[in-house]
């Protein structure tokens, strides 16, 4: 990739870096903010939840207006928003405000930004090879972001309070802002937006982790099912729906390749498992242990620094190795790395970063250009969906009676040994193919 071509990558990797730096390092942060806002570990763990909720029942939307509005006008004003929603959570005088300004503006915000930097980077890309360049050091830097967040999180909230954290995230969106100057305008291809579409898909993923988190105070009762139920019920009227739309949300037809959708399974698992365990330590260390914010980024370097080494090696493994074989690889580690919590963290964040830029490139891989913002959508919307699940899935287990902290991991390892079934079953035209 061309230095100029680096030049223009680089606001994109940074928007990347950003949400995903958002997602982990509140964890740290938890029981301060819990009590400098007067509300509980679950109040602050809805509010996580909520965040990458509201990323993944948008996102797919937002890579529609991606096309409709133009992909560096939506980057822009998702920036735009998102900085706002960083601002208000900062100044935030309790759990309210702090959930508009984190949970729903800053993820309306993503929803709208990430989607188009996928498709940037194609526009930008003169090759097959500078594309896959371009995807690694965006999907490198989303990994770095995930990784950092905890020991970065715990080191601003130790020294200048939690609240710096979000007045950071505000002053790396306005320097992305200024960056994004030098992209390539495109023209909106206009055309009409699935509204229906858009209004089940973000219903139904909405219901669902919705249920999950009602497991916190209520428990598996008749409530919490008939919730998660009606959810899938809506998530199968957006599909009959946009098998019979003119114009639907999403092509149908990206829900009907083998390869696409194994990988789209290994990234739900990937992210359900890093924000699940990121979150059940976080709690743990410092609910149990009595650690600070930077105790808790400190316990927790073995991971980020496992996922740093393998997201920075991402692009010279994929030369020597199959995409598959990656993430095969990774899961093995992950499952190994949990299942030796604490002294295990160092595999456990090597796995998740081994395969990261894999299973993303698996998915874009099996589709020309002009279905990459609808796949772009989808696969950020499959991400973010398991980060929900993660946070809210381990957090109805640690309001358990039993040993919650152990119950947590092993629910983490089983659907860890699933993401590997998925993994075992791409074949190996689910390599980058094209060009």
């Amino acid at each position: 990739m061309t230095a100029g071509a680096a030049m223009k990558v680089l606001p994109l990797a940074l928007a990347q870096f950003i949400a995903s730096y958002a997602a982990t390092n509140m964890n740290v942060a938890i029981s301060t903010i819990a009590d400098d806002l007067d509300t509980t570990i679950t109040g602050v763990q809805t509010t996580i939840t909520l965040f990458t909720l509201v990323m993944a029942a948008l996102m797919v939307p937002g890579s529609k207006l991606t096309d409709l509005w133009g992909r560096r006008r939506c980057f822009v004003l998702g920036l735009t928003i998102y900085g706002t929603g960083a601002l208000l959570a900062a100044l935030a005088p309790g759990p309210g405000l702090l959930l508009v300004g984190y949970a729903l503006l800053e993820g309306v915000g993503s929803a709208l930004m990430i989607p188009p930097i996928y498709i940037l980077v194609t526009a930008l890309a003169t090759d097959a090879a500078q594309r896959a360049k371009g995807f690694g050091a965006v999907s490198g830097a989303g990994g770095l972001g995930a990784a950092a967040g905890p020991l970065l999180g715990g080191l601003i909230t130790s020294t200048f309070g939690w609240r710096a954290s979000f007045l950071l995230q505000a002053l790396v969106v306005a320097v992305i802002i200024v960056l994004a100057r030098n992209l390539p305008r495109t023209e909106p291809e206009g055309g009409r937006f699935d509204l229906l579409g858009a209004v089940l898909s973000g219903t139904g993923l909405m219901l669902v982790v919705m249920g999950v988190l009602r497991t916190n105070v209520n428990g598996w009762q008749t409530s919490t099912w008939v919730l998660i139920g009606s959810g899938v019920v809506v998530l199968a009227l957006f599909v009959w729906h946009i098998h019979r739309a003119k114009n639907p949300l999403c092509e149908p037809k990206l829900f009907r390749d083998r390869t696409s959708n194994l990988g789209l399974g290994t990234q739900l698992v990937q992210w359900l498992v890093l924000q699940g365990t990121f979150f059940v330590l976080s709690v743990h260390l410092q609910q149990e242990q009595h650690l600070t914010a930077i105790e808790t980024g400190l316990a927790l370097l073995p991971a980020t620094v496992g996922m740093l080494i393998t997201s920075a090696l991402a692009g010279r493994f994929a030369k020597r190795h199959s995409q598959r074989t990656l993430i095969r690889v990774g899961f093995l580690l992950t499952i190994a790395g949990t299942l030796q919590q604490p002294v295990g963290l160092v595999l456990l964040g090597a796995g998740i970063g081994i395969m990261l830029t894999a299973s993303v490139n698996v998915v874009q891989s099996r589709w020309p250009d002009a279905d990459q913002a609808d796949v772009s959508g989808v696969s950020r919307a499959v991400s973010n969906l398991g980060s929900s699940l993660g946070t809210a899935l381990v957090g109805s287990v640690l309001t358990g009676a039993g040993h919650p902290y152990r119950a947590a991991l092993t629910l983490l390892v089983l659907f860890s040994v699933a993401g590997l079934g998925f993994a075992l079953f791409i074949r190996r035209d689910g390599e980058p193919r094209r060009g």
